[in-house]
Formats: structure tokens, sequence, C-alpha cells
């Protein structure tokens, strides 16, 4: 007797198999699943020949800061126009050497001519007039000095008269009526020549008046022929010190007004050095700081002797003044670059400046491990140089760090080196 299967029996053991298959399955990729997330993802690699590695080190650390500038004359004369005018001619050019009568160039102005014209003209009237007036204030005051002298006689001979009279009339030679008249006439006089005096003294007195308010307006137009004569000479611009000319701003033809700058002379073996420094390295600079001044043709030793007290495009001007030689080819308006001695600061942890991270700061920097890979540190920073940087913590004496720009690699806390 042969058995036939059931055909129900049979597909319900495939349905059982094809679920417990099923559940296999899916337990498996949940527990594959949960083991890859667990996982931490895989460092990546970084090529160590590109990056800038150093060593944590101990010990003595310069502080300096540095920036770029340009040498300039200590004195530098700026030569003003001192009215307005027309550039006819330009006779020097930057570079000749200039004493103080050097004419730089030439300038035209017909009105002021005729004006210092006009002015010589008033003057010499004025001093005529002054002349006239003077002679004719003499004249009255001799005649009035002529007019008192004879008063004053006439009153010297009837005091006379009247004293003779006296005594001829006490011996009873002459009338009392005429003694008395004598004596009416010798008072008169004296009145007379008492008024005489004082009317010479008054008249003295306004001769100075007059002769000294004219004066004063002789003064005033002889002044003003000066200052037109000084205009006129002015047209002829002068060096006005020994140097050498570095700019002449102007042009033939050009109009100038009062103030307009026409020239610049400056003493080129008096420099002194312009370095401009970020602000925010700044703060520590203070007058009488050691100074180096690079020319790119020699090193020149300096002193800081002044600090602009104002912040012009995020940089501060510090004045260096030079105290070695100058190097050959050191002239006003050459690019340097300037270096300033701040504090040495002693037995300080202290690396190479990396690529980012300010001073007084706390940064990540990759630190160099055993096993050939880099891991973050959390690193506090300090007082920074130009090359140098304190490390107040997170690091220690020996460490090798990156100091290379790794923000790319901000995803990750672990890379590996080949």
């Amino acid at each position: 007797m042969v058995d036939i299967p059931r055909p129900a029996s049979v597909a319900r053991k495939r349905g059982i198999r094809r679920v417990l298959y099923g559940s296999l399955i899916a337990v498996a990729l949940v527990v594959i699943t949960v083991g890859l997330s667990r996982l931490e993802p895989a460092a990546p690699e970084v090529d160590q020949g590109t990056l800038w590695i150093d060593t944590v080190e101990r010990g003595p650390m310069l502080r300096q800061v540095r920036g770029a500038g340009t040498l300039v004359p200590e004195e530098i004369r700026w030569i003003p126009a001192l009215t307005q005018g027309r550039v006819e001619k330009i006779l020097l050019l930057p570079g000749t050497q200039v004493k103080p009568d050097s004419v730089v160039l030439e300038l035209s102005n017909p009105e002021l001519e005729v004006s210092a014209l006009d002015a010589r003209s008033e003057l010499e009237s004025a001093e005529a007039a002054f002349t006239n007036l003077r002679i004719q204030l003499e004249s009255q005051r001799l005649t009035q000095e002529a007019s008192t002298a004879a008063v004053a006689a006439e009153a010297k001979q009837a005091k006379l008269q009247a004293e003779a009279d006296a005594a001829l009339a006490k011996d009873g030679l002459i009338a009392e009526l005429t003694l008395k008249l004598s004596q009416v006439r010798a008072d008169d006089l004296a009145q007379r020549a008492a008024l005489e005096g004082r009317r010479l003294a008054i008249a003295s007195e306004a001769t100075v008046a007059q002769l000294a308010a004219y004066q004063a307006q002789v003064d005033r137009l002889r002044g003003t022929h000066r200052l037109r004569l000084s205009q006129v000479e002015a047209l002829a611009v002068k060096a006005g010190t020994v140097g050498v000319l570095q700019q002449v701003p102007v042009e033939v033809g050009q109009q100038v007004t009062p103030g307009t700058n026409l020239a610049r002379v400056a003493q080129p073996g008096r420099l002194k050095a312009e370095v401009r420094i970020a602000e925010t390295q700044a703060r520590d600079i203070t007058i009488g700081q050691t100074a180096s001044i690079d020319t790119r043709n020699g090193l020149i030793p300096g002193v800081v002797t002044r600090i602009d007290p104002a912040v012009e495009n995020g940089t501060v001007t510090v004045d260096v003044a030079l105290k070695g030689e100058l190097p050959r080819g050191a002239r006003p308006d050459l690019t340097v670059d300037g270096t300033i001695e701040l504090e040495r600061l002693e037995n300080v942890l202290h690396v190479g400046r990396p690529a980012f991270g300010q001073e007084e700061s706390a940064i990540g920097l990759f630190r160099l491990t055993a096993d050939g890979h880099a891991e973050r540190a959390r690193v506090t920073l300090g007082k920074s140089s130009v090359t140098t940087i304190e490390i107040r913590d997170g690091l220690a004496e020996g460490d090798r760090v990156i100091l290379s720009d790794m923000s790319q690699w901000d995803a990750y806390d672990r890379v590996r080196l080949n």
C-alpha cells in the first residue's frame, strides 16, 4: 500500500519554514545594524609630509610683535604756496640736492604784482604827506614859541617897571595912580605869559599826537607794501632748507591756492621707521622697547619713540628711531619689516604658533601618538610672540603637535598619519 502525501500538509510546512527563515534573516539584520552603529568611524588618513609639526618645549620665550612699515625722514619740510598763482616753471626735479636759497619752481600772479606797485605808490604818498605835516606842525610850534617868548619878555619888563615905580612912589617922586597902572600891566602880562606857555605845551602835545597817528598810518602802508613784496618774492618758491627734494606734486600750468603743498624736502641721512602693528598685538608696546628693522639689505637696531594713539585700518603706527648705520640703498619710503621686543618669559611651555588661535584663548590641536595617529587635545594658550606661543594647559613638554590648518578634519577627533 503506497502513502500519498496530502497537499495541505506540505503547504503548511513550507509556510512555516519561510516564516522561520524570514525571522532569522530579520534578527540577523538587526544585530548587524546595531553592531555597525556602535563601531567608530575609521580615522581618515593625512599625509604627514604636508603637515607642520612642532615639539612643545620648556624654557625662555622672547615675546615679539612684527609689522610692515616704511622708512621716513625724521625732518620733513613741506613748502606751501603763500599766495594764489599759476605754476610757470618747475626748475628742479625730485632727487636733487637743494640749499635754502634753491629755487624749486616759479609761480606767476600779475594781479599780485600790480597790487605790490599800488602798495608802493600809497606808501610813498603817505610818507610825503607825513613829511609835509611834520614841517607844518614844526613851523606852528616855532611860531607859538616865538609868541610865548615875546609875551614873557614883555611880562618881565612890566614887572621891572612896576618895581621901579614902587621905589619912586615910596619917595613920592611919582603919583600913586602911575604905580597902580604899572602893577596892573605887570600882572596882566604875567597871566598872558602863563597862558602862552600852556598853549605852547598843548600845541606840543597835539603835534606829537598828530604825528603818531599819521606815523601809524604810514607804518600800516609800509607793512602792506612789505607783505606784497614778500608775496611777489614768494612766487619764486625756494627750498628753505638743506636736503633732498623728494616731491613736486604740481604741474606746469596748474593753478594753486594759498596753503597748497608745492614741494617736499627731507634730509635723507636722518631716517626713522614707521611700523604698522595689528591693533590686537599693539597693546603691550611701550616707548623705549628695543626693535629691529629689516631693510632686506641688512638689519638696523632701533628703539620705540612714539606710539600713535589712533587706530587706522586695524593697525597702530609705531615710530622707531634707528640707532645703527643705514645700509646702502636705505632711502625714504623704502618698505621694511619691523620687529619689536615686548618681554622675555622665563621657564614657560611654548610651541610654534599654530595657523589658527589667538593668545589667551582655547583651541583644539592634534597631538601625535605612538601608534602613528594624532588625537585632538584641548589646549589653553597664553601670551604669544611672532613665531611662538605660550602653552598654559593641555600639553606637556615633549609633546608633538600639528600646527597646520586642520579645519577640514573638524568632524574627527583622531586622524591617521601616513
